[in-house]
């Protein structure tokens, strides 16, 4: 893989493609600032090294027009604190007064694009937009991991028209992603909660095959409990893809792997704040309440299998984590992982704020920044934003 490591940065027009898709509140505000830390590295290493800095994000999903309550300003008021130093903030993202904004920029100097979203030539990765787009650099750099798996014009489409390398977020999730996978070291363990499994067959089967213990719960472990015959009275689970689950089990105890499920559950009659809840065995199940959060024997169970492991992936709350009555199982799971001695990658989103809530970020290998794009590289698919960072051949 190329990275900026590659390029003669000084003087340079860098066209750089963040995630800087933040969450906000009503006001406007950035609740999170997690993927705009992250990329910071990347960010003063090409403005030390000389070159002149050109930000591309999209931010939430705007219909492909302007939108003030999608635009990227208070975006770049951020990152201005972040960098300490000034952001110049663009009304667009293509056409003359922005070439022209851009081609004014001296070394050092840093410009954001408007939401790229704004025009429905991105998510259709039109040529003549991304054409556009590449008149605002002379080289581009990828450091959107969490929109590599999207082939849209400012991840893949400039880079047709421009050489492209990898940032160091991209080449740090990449490389750790695929030490994982590949060079894991035994026992490899995964972890899998959140609600749908439909979203993560693809990512079962492909570790199934390279990792020796599958830990399942939360609305997945609940398919997979239905599956082997389980009652869950009222629990969230798909029974369209029992047969897949049970298909899975079959597989998983003919090549000797171990799937995990949960053996006590806390089960509550609603999911809410008041909701009244109990703890049961996971064969004791009312018909009338549903799973909530994996129960204390599990805990237990869980945490003894990942005390052994040397290789973990988690991905996935393990209850109803928005509720703080139903969240001791994950809470309990990143515990675990943080003192285990494993390699450990957490897979982003409520897992990874998990971690971040209890502070143990210190004690995990790698926590992602990418949501379906972790979990597409770990399903085992090429993803278009980092394969353009990989061709061999440079544009002139």
């Amino acid at each position: 893989m190329r990275t900026i490591r590659d390029i003669d940065l000084n003087g340079k027009r860098v066209l750089m493609r963040v995630d800087f898709n933040v969450p906000m509140d009503d006001d406007g505000r950035i609740i999170d600032d997690t993927k705009m830390t992250a990329a910071i590295p990347t960010l003063n290493y090409v403005l030390e090294h000389g070159a002149r800095l050109v930000l591309m994000s999209h931010l939430g999903r705007p219909k492909a027009k302007p939108d003030p309550a999608f635009s990227l300003g208070p975006v770049a008021v951020r990152l201005r604190e972040l960098l300490k130093r000034d952001v110049l903030m663009a009304d667009d993202c293509i056409g003359p007064a922005v070439e022209a904004m851009a081609a004014s920029l001296g070394p050092g100097q840093v410009m954001m694009l408007e939401n790229v979203r704004f025009h429905a030539g991105e998510e259709k990765n039109d040529p003549e937009f991304s054409r556009q787009l590449a008149k605002m650099g002379d080289v581009f750099v990828n450091d959107a991991f969490g929109s590599a798996h999207r082939a849209h014009s400012s991840t893949v489409g400039v880079a047709d028209y421009l050489p492209a390398y990898a940032g160091f977020l991209l080449e740090t999730e990449v490389k750790m992603l695929r030490q994982v996978l590949e060079y894991p070291q035994a026992p490899r363990m995964a972890i899998l909660g959140g609600a749908k499994v439909k979203d993560k067959l693809g990512l079962i089967r492909n570790l199934l095959s390279r990792f020796d213990i599958l830990l399942v719960a939360g609305g997945i472990g609940n398919t997979f409990l239905a599956a082997r015959g389980r009652n869950i009275g009222q629990s969230l689970h798909e029974p369209e893809f029992l047969k897949e689950c049970s298909d899975i089990l079959d597989i998983a105890a003919k090549k000797h792997k171990h799937i995990l499920m949960p053996v006590d559950a806390v089960v509550a009659d609603k999911i809410s704040a008041d909701a009244e809840s109990r703890i049961v065995d996971i064969d004791q199940i009312p018909d009338n309440l549903m799973i909530a959060d994996i129960g204390p024997k599990t805990v237990t169970g869980f945490a003894v299998a990942i005390g052994k492991a040397k290789t973990i992936i988690w991905n996935g709350p393990v209850g109803v984590y928005e509720y703080p009555q139903f969240a001791h199982g994950t809470d309990a799971i990143a515990k675990a992982i943080a003192s285990s001695e494993a390699v450990s990658v957490i897979g982003g989103g409520d897992s990874a704020a998990a971690i971040q809530k209890l502070g143990l970020e210190e004690d995990i290998t790698h926590i992602s920044t990418g949501g379906g794009a972790t979990l597409e590289f770990l399903e085992g698919i090429e993803l278009p934003g980092v394969k353009v960072c990989e061709r061999s051949e440079e544009l002139v």
